[in-house]
């Protein structure tokens, strides 16, 4: 944790000497319990909301481990991911990944250099083109999840088919919490 805030003190100010943290020391009693607080506080965590947010930590994971190991950038394997789903456009692609249309052709290019991707004369609108992924490419970051695919795919054969619909409706539920968090904005 940085030290502005374990201290309590804002980024690039020096906490003066008596805020420094030297031991673990409780928050002084509130007088009035919050109700977010009091709601967490009585909340009961059960064992398959342990293992959900188990899931979700491990999830964020997975991406900046996946790029490591396949010698991408975060954006780079995020770009990799949108073009398994399918082309898209040089602006377009940069508008899914939050950069700029110079940011965008910088990652085409870094992609196509490796073989990951190809640029092509768009199917119905010749002024345009679109970024393919190539066999390559795909075939490459398959090879890294596969071992994934192959677990989660046991997993789910093992359910019976009254199992399956009361893990995919805590499945739905859990995907709406998380919505909720993201806001309607979010795609």
């Amino acid at each position: 944790m940085s030290d502005h805030l374990s201290t309590g003190t804002p980024p690039g100010s020096t906490p003066e000497p008596e805020s420094l943290p030297h031991e673990a020391v409780a928050p002084p009693p509130a007088t009035e319990e919050l109700p977010h607080t009091a709601y967490v506080a009585q909340w009961r965590q059960t064992d398959t909301l342990r293992a959900l947010r188990e899931l979700l930590a491990l999830s964020e994971q997975v991406a900046p481990v996946l790029a490591r190991r396949a010698d991408l950038g975060q954006t780079d394997l995020r770009a990799l991911e949108l073009l398994v789903e399918n082309p898209h456009g040089p602006v377009e692609l940069a508008n899914r990944l939050g950069v700029t249309s110079a940011a965008a052709s910088g990652i085409v290019d870094r992609m196509q250099a490796r073989g990951h991707v190809v640029r092509a004369p768009h199917p119905t609108d010749g002024r345009r083109t679109q970024v393919v992924l190539t066999q390559q490419g795909r075939e490459e970051l398959l090879g890294h999840l596969v071992p994934m695919f192959i677990l989660l795919a046991e997993v789910d054969s093992a359910l019976s088919e009254s199992d399956r619909v009361v893990v995919q409706r805590y499945l739905d539920g859990a995907i709406r919490a998380v919505r909720q968090v993201l806001g309607p904005d979010h795609p």
